[in-house]
């Protein structure tokens, strides 16, 4: 087990500044070959189980800065190993100037005009960001490495730890799932998907039974779905498709997340389907990739998926759209079963 930086972001009180960046403190599993097992990280967003007026313990702490090109250059020069108290002194070190001690806790470092660079600390003045809660050592957000097979027993191997270990499931979880994006990376297929999961994507929440106490779901803007069915956009190359979708608001706050295919960083060209419950047992996991993964062929397999299917919930509608979908009869009874139990 290995000490790592994490990047988080939460909405900030402070006016001109929407969003405060943070690098958090989680840990990379390894196996004797040193080959990831999961990262274990803080998930911001997990709060409602936690007492915040607990004091912070001690050597936590992350580090925050107004600029997220500082916690790139603090992320490969710092190391997060070191305390509090030491960890920036590289970055100081960097602008030839030195670590200041504030009040609070807080640990600043400035350059030579006296701009700041960032604030390591466990308790963050008001002035700064709000104070950091009581108990965030607590959530931990377990992440996987790709799997590309032996799924279940890869994911069960981590929550069986989870669960001997006593984690339970948090008030506002969920289960995210990255899928690979470039099969996905066609004009065509693109506005395909879009069209399946705007108009299927609520009848779909319904049926896997996504947290209400989940933060950071929602819709996609409406100007997506006018863009990608604009005549023309189909027979575009992807890169002057991706070009165009750019210019919109994408966000990675919403039920289906497209950034990660829009704006790509190495090693993360992904598609995120973010809907789904906490599951601590890898079954159901699979399941719910196993109807992802369907949608997707099914959007592949088609020349063009209309945007004006009835959005209404009807019981017809959904289980003749799982019927559509290439999965195993298996998968398939399963979730049409689950489809014929709903209540309305």
């Amino acid at each position: 087990m290995r000490r790592i930086f994490y990047p988080q972001s939460e909405t900030s009180k402070v006016r001109g500044t929407p969003l405060f960046h943070n690098l958090t403190l989680g840990f990379e599993v390894i196996d004797r070959q040193g080959n990831l097992i999961a990262k274990c990280v803080d998930d911001l967003t997990l709060q409602d189980d936690l007492n915040k007026s607990h004091p912070s313990k001690p050597g936590w702490y992350r580090i925050v800065s107004d600029d997220t090109r500082f916690l790139q250059l603090i992320t490969y020069q710092a190391n997060p190993e070191k305390s509090q108290t030491e960890v920036l002194k590289p970055i100081a070190d960097l602008f030839g100037t030195s670590i200041e001690e504030g009040e609070g806790g807080m640990i600043r470092v400035a350059d030579n005009t006296g701009n700041p660079i960032a604030i390591s600390n466990e308790r963050v003045p008001e002035a700064i960001t709000a104070p950091l809660p009581g108990e965030r050592e607590r959530p931990c957000e377990l992440i996987s490495p790709p799997i590309d097979r032996n799924h279940r027993s890869k994911l069960e191997v981590i929550l069986k730890t989870a669960r001997l270990l006593g984690f339970t499931i948090p008030i506002e979880g969920a289960t995210h799932i990255h899928f690979d994006g470039l099969p996905l990376c066609s004009a065509n297929i693109f506005a395909n998907i879009v069209n399946v999961f705007h108009t299927h994507g609520q009848n779909l929440k319904r049926l896997v039974g996504t947290n209400p106490k989940c933060r950071r779901l929602g819709s996609w803007d409406m100007a997506l779905l006018k863009l990608v069915n604009e005549s023309g956009f189909r027979e575009l190359p992807w890169k002057e498709a991706r070009g165009r979708v750019a210019k919109l608001e994408i966000t990675k706050y919403c039920d289906f997340n497209l950034k990660n295919l829009i704006h790509p960083i190495p090693d993360k060209l992904t598609f995120e389907a973010r809907i789904f419950p906490v599951w601590l047992d890898s079954q159901p996991i699979v399941e719910a990739a196993a109807l992802c993964e369907a949608i997707f062929r099914y959007a592949m397999s088609r020349s063009e998926i209309s945007p004006h299917a009835p959005l209404e919930w009807k019981l017809e509608s959904l289980q003749n759209f799982l019927k559509l979908l290439p999965m195993s009869e298996d998968v398939h009874n399963i979730w049409i079963s689950r489809a014929a139990s709903i209540n309305y």
